[in-house]
């Protein structure tokens, strides 16, 4: 006879009442993850560079039950803006109980030709990941409440990549790139123990390969070579572990990167 306190597993993964805070929602993979949120009933605050598209991505969300999505302009590359989009987040948005830090500036330069500048502006997405999750962590102390950091990694900041996928298509993956996923997957680790005292998870989500149709010809054959399963991942295939990683169905998780990579760092 099962506990009459213990949780069923729809109410374990069910975000109703949540509010999440999630930067570059309006992406390829961030959509994915967005739609998936709000499918499980979170309220979204999200945010963009841009105001005006912020709100058009907010306006485009599912929203089962009526909640109200918000737009909000934070660029998490710079402090000034991350203070204060957060704070117009928090004004009208109230409660915010999820971060995912999903936004990034992106590098094109790989090892050869990378600047200095380049390379140290790409370092810039850690920071501002990092601010955006002590904002979430003071925030949710202050409430006394329970919070979830969401990182978003990369499974090239676990393992390196194949010279031969990119080979006379497109530069290599930038080293920058995989210096920076590599240092989110132990800033989590590092965040998370600090901050378990505080009720407040931190994990982090790694997609493996899901190229876009915007990626170079012929990549996503060659990066189906290296794949187990043959194939690249779906955007959709990233909306049960960002629901997971954000509701109570990993409440004794955190400090943990979960890789959705078709198995590509198992080889």
């Amino acid at each position: 006879m099962k506990p009459t306190d213990e949780p069923t597993v729809q109410q374990l993964f069910d975000l109703t009442g949540k509010t999440v805070l999630i930067s570059g929602a309006s992406g390829y993979l961030g959509g994915a993850m967005a739609r998936g949120l709000a499918e499980a009933g979170a309220r979204l605050v999200v945010s963009s560079r841009d105001a005006q598209r912020a709100e058009q991505t907010a306006s485009e969300m599912p929203d089962p039950h009526q909640v109200g999505h918000i737009g909000v302009a934070l660029d998490h590359m710079e402090e000034a803006s991350i203070e204060e989009g957060f704070e117009t987040a928090v004004k009208e948005a109230g409660q915010i109980d999820v971060l995912v830090n999903n936004g990034n500036a992106a590098v094109g330069e790989d090892w050869r030709n990378a600047t200095a500048e380049a390379f140290s502006r790409h370092l810039q997405n850690a920071t501002g990941y990092f601010l955006l999750a002590r904002k979430l962590r003071d925030h949710v102390v202050e409430h006394a409440a329970a919070g979830s950091v969401i990182m978003i990694g990369s499974m090239y900041g676990v393992v390196g990549s194949y010279p031969d996928a990119y080979e006379g298509i497109c530069n290599a993956s930038p080293v920058a790139y995989h210096t920076m996923k590599g240092g989110l997957i132990h800033q989590t680790r590092h965040l998370a123990v600090y901050w378990a005292k505080d009720n407040v998870r931190v994990n982090c989500l790694s997609p493996g390969p899901f190229p876009s149709e915007a990626a170079p010809a012929g990549l996503a054959e060659r990066l189906s070579e290296h794949s187990p399963m043959g194939r690249m991942g779906k955007p959709s295939e990233l909306k049960g572990a960002a629901v997971f990683l954000a509701s109570d169905a990993s409440s004794y998780i955190t400090g943990q990167n979960l890789l959705v990579d078709g198995g590509w760092t198992s080889w």
